[in-house]
C-alpha cells in the first residue's frame, strides 16, 4: 500500500482510484462494507482500491479539549487498511485550510483535481465541508456534475443496532472486548513503539513491553489476555500473553498505559512497534498489600490468560 499526504502534485499512477472517504476509526465492519462496495467500483473501472481520510480526526481539531475517543492510532489505522487490500491512503492533512472548504469546494478541488478520483464511496451518514454543510446526497449530486460516480452505502446494523465507533468504545469502557471484536470483524487493537519503564516487572519476574496510550480511547482499567504481534526487527512474530492497562496503584502513579508480558519470549523489544489484541477481560485493576502478593496474582493472570488462549481460534 502507498500512502500519500497531500492532495496535490500526485504521480500520474497515484491518480483514478475509485475510493472510500471517511475517518475510518477503528476499521470496523461499517467500514468494511463502505470499502467492499468501493473494492466492488474498483474491478469494474480497473482502478486501484484507495482510502481518503484524514489526520488529526477532524474531531480532535474542532474539540481539542474533549477526552481521548479514537480507538485506533494513524499507525494502527493504516495497517490495518493494508492488511485488507487497500492499494493506496491518501491521509489528507486536516487543518484550518480544508476544515473552511465548502462542500463544493473539497469536491472539486481535492476529489476531482485533486486525487482526480473515479468514484467514490461514503457511509449514508457521511457530512463534509465547512460547517458539515453537505451530505452524501450532496456528494452524489456534486459527482455527477464533476465526472466522478458516488455511491452511499447504507448503515450496516448488528443484531438491530448500528455497527459504530461509538458502540465499539461503550464494548470497550465495558470490559467486553469479544463484543467490541464483534463489530469490528477484528480484535482491538492497540498499536505503537515499545518505550522505557521503571522496569519494576524484570524484578518481579514479569518483564512488561510499555506502551502509552496517548491520544486513544481507554478501555476498562485492568487485566486483559492478549495476542501480540512483533511488528518490527529481528524478533518478528506472534505471541500470547497478558497485559495491564492501568494507572498502576501499586507504585503510585496515575498516567494510563498498557504493559505486556509476552509468554514464551525473551529478548530486548525496546523501540520496536508491536500490535496488542484484547483477547478478554480477565479483572479490574487493584492495588495489593505487597510485592509478594502480586506476584502471587501475576501467577494467577498468566495461568488464567494462557488457559483463554488455548481455548481461542
Amino acid at each position: 500500500m502507498r500512502t500519500h499526504r497531500r492532495y496535490t502534485d500526485l504521480p500520474p499512477d497515484a491518480r483514478g482510484a475509485s475510493a472510500a472517504v471517511g475517518n475510518f476509526d477503528g476499521v470496523h465492519l461499517g467500514h468494511r462494507h463502505v470499502l467492499d462496495i468501493a473494492r466492488d467500483h474498483a474491478r469494474t473501472l480497473g482502478a486501484p482500491l484507495g482510502v481518503v481520510t484524514f489526520e488529526p480526526h477532524p474531531r480532535q481539531v474542532f474539540a481539542p479539549d474533549a477526552p481521548p475517543f479514537r480507538l485506533m492510532n494513524a499507525e494502527a489505522r493504516a495497517h490495518r487498511l493494508e492488511q485488507i487490500g487497500v492499494d493506496a491512503l491518501f491521509e489528507l492533512p486536516f487543518d484550518a485550510d480544508l476544515a473552511n472548504l465548502t462542500p463544493g469546494a473539497f469536491a472539486r478541488q481535492v476529489l476531482r483535481d485533486g486525487l482526480g478520483l473515479s468514484h467514490v464511496v461514503v457511509g449514508a451518514d457521511f457530512r463534509f465541508g465547512k460547517d458539515r454543510a453537505g451530505n452524501a446526497e450532496v456528494l452524489e449530486s456534486l459527482g455527477g456534475e464533476l465526472g466522478f460516480g458516488v455511491t452511499a452505502a447504507p448503515l450496516l446494523r448488528d443484531s438491530g443496532f448500528d455497527v459504530s465507533s461509538t458502540r465499539i468504545r461503550e464494548a470497550l469502557s465495558d470490559g467486553a472486548p469479544e463484543r467490541a471484536a464483534a463489530m469490528l470483524g477484528h480484535l482491538h487493537r492497540i498499536e505503537g513503539p515499545v518505550v522505557g519503564g521503571a522496569r519494576r516487572g524484570r524484578d518481579l519476574g514479569y518483564p512488561t513491553a510499555n506502551m502509552t496510550l496517548d491520544g486513544l480511547h481507554l478501555p476498562r482499567l485492568g487485566v486483559y489476555a492478549v495476542t501480540v504481534d512483533i511488528l518490527t526487527g529481528p524478533q518478528q512474530g506472534t505471541h500470547g500473553g497478558v497485559a495491564s492497562l492501568g494507572v498502576r496503584p501499586m507504585f503510585g502513579e496515575n498516567t494510563p498505559n498498557l504493559e505486556t508480558f509476552l509468554f514464551d519470549f525473551s529478548g530486548d523489544l525496546y523501540g520496536q512497534h508491536l500490535s496488542v489484541g484484547l483477547r478478554r477481560f480477565l479483572r479490574p485493576e487493584e492495588k495489593f498489600d505487597g510485592v509478594e502478593a502480586l506476584i502471587a496474582q501475576m501467577d494467577r493472570d498468566s495461568a488464567s490468560a494462557r488457559a483463554i488462549l488455548a481455548d481461542s481460534p
